[in-house]
């Protein structure tokens, strides 16, 4: 099926304050004689200024219903989640000394910087009420930025510092200063309840919900920004981790922006788009005048690893689930058993469906979509033994026909988020070189058609944020490193590895140990700080 899809970007400013709009300013009538009147209204501060004073009011009044009518509760962690916990804030860089291996010489300095939530006032809240439950989501939680900085002295000696800091957005210095939870829970939970959230936080602030900017980071002309798929992001001092302003592209983008911008090869141009309920439902920022569309397999794509043409075809690969792991309002009451059902280990594609055991391993993805016919052809790439997401790859080759792609991975027997896994670790994809199709006993989802080489950790030691260095005098695709952070569940312990991506199962030529523990979070990225 093909539609094209009319595009613009609208350059009105969004509204970015909590405060009401103001539609309660009228205008007295023209006639002569009521000027010397209207005079002596705008004269008078305190009739001036009846339509700011009723807003604060009611606002007021609403601010004591919250209080009087939802109890904020804390929401419990699921076994084996302790890392899930927010930390404190450091806001000054550490000095990190306690590295086992060698840093590269050829490694270029920088800072490897990762996204993640980090819940204000002990961690993630649910509300009750005479409306029900609603309940933050695991993916909330307020954005800390965590930088580990790489300098090389003039000898050769590497200095490394280590720093987390919050994104300092309108909502959280709101929170802050008000020293308690103040938006209402409005993602999941009863209908009534969320309902009644969304109002309330809608008349009192201005807002459904939170600026989270908790989920990537990225850099555009020399600036780097913090962002979340719900707003639009914040800029951010790379050095220090200061939050600089909100970033609006000069009033030209007036709604939510995409967590994984992507850059034109050649130009440099920055492709968005932003997502929203309300028409239009989808806008993109840097795009030609249509779009083709393509029916495919129902399922859940959260991270895409590459896309290229290939003669006739646009060629999509990425990380691919049968069901999300992001609950929706009816989930029900036991978390720990729909998570875990999502998690059980099948040994064979032919177990899942969207709401079978095992839907919400990930497993490298092909489309093949046909721009002249509007065929598609999707398939399996690995298989059953290792689920794996968060892909990278080098970003010289982006939108390029790439050879390599590097995931995160865990043991398909089970997940942390259960409680059950064992290992994790890091794969690397081999896209040119695929196995044999084995078509007659369709065993071909249970193989790897592609070659895979993965580095398993030690026990119940996962990561995340991983990130792509390449080396700077490189010109292979796979010439470089993967840098992450690691976290030992058994010890407590947080690192960050440096893994040789031509020397994969090798594993680490550096482990760094961190002064503070890291929490699991999202995305990653290696800045050159020049």
């Amino acid at each position: 099926m093909a539609s094209t899809l009319q595009v613009n970007c609208s350059k009105e400013r969004p509204s970015l304050s909590h405060k009401f709009d103001d539609h309660s300013r009228g205008s007295l009538p023209s006639s002569l004689s009521f000027k010397p009147l209207f005079r002596k209204f705008q004269q008078n501060p305190i009739l001036a200024n009846v339509p700011n004073i009723i807003k604060e009011a009611s606002v007021r009044i609403i601010d004591i219903f919250v209080d009087l009518a939802f109890e904020f509760v804390d929401q419990p962690l699921l076994p084996s989640q302790s890392n899930f916990a927010p930390v404190e804030e450091l806001g000054e860089a550490i000095r990190v000394t306690s590295i086992e291996g060698r840093i590269p010489d050829d490694f270029p300095e920088g800072v490897y910087i990762r996204n993640g939530p980090n819940p204000l006032f002990g961690g993630l809240k649910s509300t009750k009420s005479v409306f029900g439950k609603s309940s933050h989501t695991w993916i909330e939680g307020e954005g800390m930025l965590h930088a580990l900085y790489f300098v090389k002295e003039r000898d050769g000696r590497w200095i490394t510092s280590y720093n987390n800091r919050y994104v300092q957005t309108d909502t959280l210095k709101l929170e802050k200063k008000r020293k308690k939870p103040a938006f209402l829970p409005a993602i999941e939970g009863d209908s009534h309840a969320v309902l009644s959230a969304f109002l309330l936080n809608l008349l009192r602030f201005g807002l459904v919900d939170k600026y989270l900017s908790n989920t990537n980071v990225f850099d555009h002309s020399g600036k780097f920004y913090s962002i979340s798929e719900n707003h639009i992001p914040q800029e951010i001092d790379i050095r220090t981790l200061e939050t600089l302003r909100n970033w609006d592209i000069n009033k030209a983008w007036r709604r939510p922006f995409t967590s994984h911008p992507k850059k034109a090869p050649d130009t440099g141009e920055l492709v968005i788009m932003g997502i929203s309920p309300r028409k239009p439902y989808f806008e993109l920022g840097v795009i030609s005048d249509s779009v083709q569309w393509f029916e495919v397999e129902p399922s859940c794509t959260f991270h895409i690893i590459n896309c290229y043409e290939e003669g006739n075809e646009v060629v999509m690969l990425a990380c691919r689930a049968h069901g999300s792991v992001i609950p929706g309002p009816d989930y029900g009451l036991n978390k720990f058993e729909w998570f875990s059902k999502g998690f059980k280990h099948t040994s064979s594609i032919e177990e899942i469906d969207e709401k079978s055991q095992g839907s919400f391993f990930s497993r490298a993805y092909e489309w093949r979509l046909n721009m002249h016919s509007g065929d598609v052809e999707e398939r399996n790439l690995t298989g059953t033994e290792y689920s794996m997401d968060f892909p990278i790859m080098n970003e010289k080759f982006v939108g390029l026909d790439n050879k390599f792609g590097y995931t995160q991975v865990i043991d398909s027997n089970a997940s942390f988020i259960s409680g059950m896994a064992k290992y994790g670790g890091l794969a690397k994809l081999y896209f040119k070189e695929r196995k044999l199709e084995l078509l007659l006993d369709k065993r071909q989802h249970e193989e790897e058609l592609i070659k895979v080489e993965y580095h398993k950790f030690p026990q119940n030691t996962f990561c995340t944020g991983a990130a792509f260095v390449a080396k700077p005098e490189s010109r292979e695709e796979d010439g470089g490193w993967i840098i992450t952070y690691v976290h030992n569940e058994d010890n407590n312990i947080s690192q960050v590895y440096i893994v040789d991506t031509q020397k994969l199962s090798d594993g680490p030529v550096a482990k760094i140990t961190l002064p503070s523990r890291v929490p699991y979070g999202f995305h990653g990225a290696f800045m050159p700080i020049r």
